[in-house]
């Protein structure tokens, strides 16, 4: 098959858009969708040179792609949107990359709802839109309850500074943290691990030691002078 197009600058123009730049174009774009595929059938016979142009059968051959293209577009749309609708109502842990570090977690909770957009499944959990490819596990309300309550913990505990820097500023966080480990189950503390739980046991007996050095400071600077 021939075609015919203008040349402006020694680079081939489709549709007024020089060959590279189209190249470029959807190259950005990434992998071609229903649609850029249509316009490229449409070019084609728009550019096709009219003393030799292109077989029927060709054209029909072509057709048929775009319709099975279509088809597995409209499929793959159809099952995002059936396995994200099972999932409403539902407690999931999804992943979530940090763009910066690479670093991915799981945020956990309850499908609300399920949206579709581009083709793509996206469940709606709290305040929050994940893709359904990103689901990593579907629970029940006692696993993620005891795993964010775990999460919190861990994530406070990971703030405290190090044992040798620590202060008393720091005694509403330990009482607190201390107050949520005594709640726990069991099982919520099956969570945590047994280092995790001995490296609070040591910022514990520390606070302690820092609570008690300062008062007796305090204790000390109230008392009154003896009279010569």
């Amino acid at each position: 098959m021939s075609t015919v197009a203008n040349i402006v600058n020694g680079e081939i123009q489709k549709n007024g858009v020089a060959a590279s730049e189209a190249k470029n174009n959807t190259a950005k774009s990434g992998d071609l969708d229903k649609e850029a595929f249509l316009q490229l059938l449409v070019t084609q016979m728009k550019y096709q040179d009219p003393l030799e142009p292109t077989d029927n059968t060709e054209y029909v051959s072509q057709l048929a792609t775009f319709s099975e293209l279509e088809q597995m577009t409209n499929l793959v749309a159809s099952s995002d949107l059936t396995r994200a609708s099972q999932l409403v109502g539902q407690y999931v842990t999804v992943k979530e990359k940090n763009e910066l570090t690479g670093e991915e977690t799981l945020i956990g909770g309850k499908v609300d709802f399920v949206t579709v957009e581009n083709g793509k499944g996206y469940l709606n959990i709290d305040d929050g839109k994940y893709s359904i490819d990103n689901l990593d596990s579907v629970v029940d309300e006692k696993y993620l309850n005891a795993y964010n309550l775990a999460a919190e913990f861990k994530s406070s505990l990971s703030s405290l500074p190090t044992l040798a820097n620590l202060t008393t500023s720091y005694r509403d966080i330990i009482d607190n943290l201390s107050s949520v480990l005594d709640d726990m189950s069991t099982y919520e503390k099956s969570f945590l691990t047994a280092a995790q739980i001995a490296d609070f046991g040591k910022y514990k007996e520390r606070m302690a030691e820092l609570v008690h050095i300062e008062e007796a400071e305090q204790g000390s600077a109230t008392e009154p002078e003896e009279e010569a």
